[in-house]
């Protein structure tokens, strides 16, 4: 398996309608990450919402000088064009990646937490943060990306990390077979669960 394709993570406004305020991109070949990433933030329309705000630690006054994501929109889909993605629970970043980049539909969206769901069922929480830490894998994203969980940034790169964990010794075959399961959209969706 030596495709490549972006671990992906959005962190969002806490308004309605919601509003992305942070994207992270992580390449990936095949389950190893290349070191290639992008990171962007934006300035939402209508604010971040204090509840938001402390869940993932940006507020108004940090997207204050960025821009509108309207306005890097062709930037964006230049890096997610004709790629597949991963991520944990990716259908939100599906969703609303689809929103705001108009046509943009990713070649595969491999879910994480279907595949955790399905690998690991004696787990009580599938969460990324409990994953991350009961797997020691928290640590490793932090060296990486020096940020802390819900940033966008560490949330890809976890799922990145946690994706090379449950398939790693796995064969090639088997391989497959559980990211076309685990693939969004897909035929197959729901057969994890």
């Amino acid at each position: 398996m030596s495709e490549k394709m972006w671990a992906v993570d959005v962190e969002g406004s806490g308004k309605s309608p919601p509003e992305i305020v942070e994207l992270a991109i992580a390449e990936m070949e095949g389950l190893t990450l290349t070191g290639r990433s992008k990171h962007w933030r934006f300035r939402p329309k209508n604010g971040i919402s204090p509840i938001a705000a402390r869940i993932h630690g940006i507020w108004d006054e940090d997207v204050a000088d960025a821009p509108d994501l309207e306005d890097v929109v062709d930037d964006v889909l230049l890096w997610l064009e004709d790629k597949a993605i991963v991520g944990h629970n990716v259908k939100v970043e599906v969703d609303i990646l689809s929103q705001v980049l108009e046509g943009w539909e990713p070649v595969a969206a491999y879910d994480t937490l279907k595949i955790a769901r399905r690998l690991l069922p004696a787990e009580e929480k599938h969460g990324l943060e409990h994953l991350g830490s009961k797997l020691d894998l928290s640590r490793q994203a932090e060296e990486i990306t020096g940020g802390k969980a819900h940033s966008a940034p560490f949330d890809a790169v976890l799922s990145a990390l946690l994706l090379d964990h449950m398939l790693r010794d796995r064969s090639e075959d088997d391989r497959r077979a559980i990211l076309t399961d685990a693939d969004i959209l897909g035929s197959a969706q729901g057969s994890l669960l």
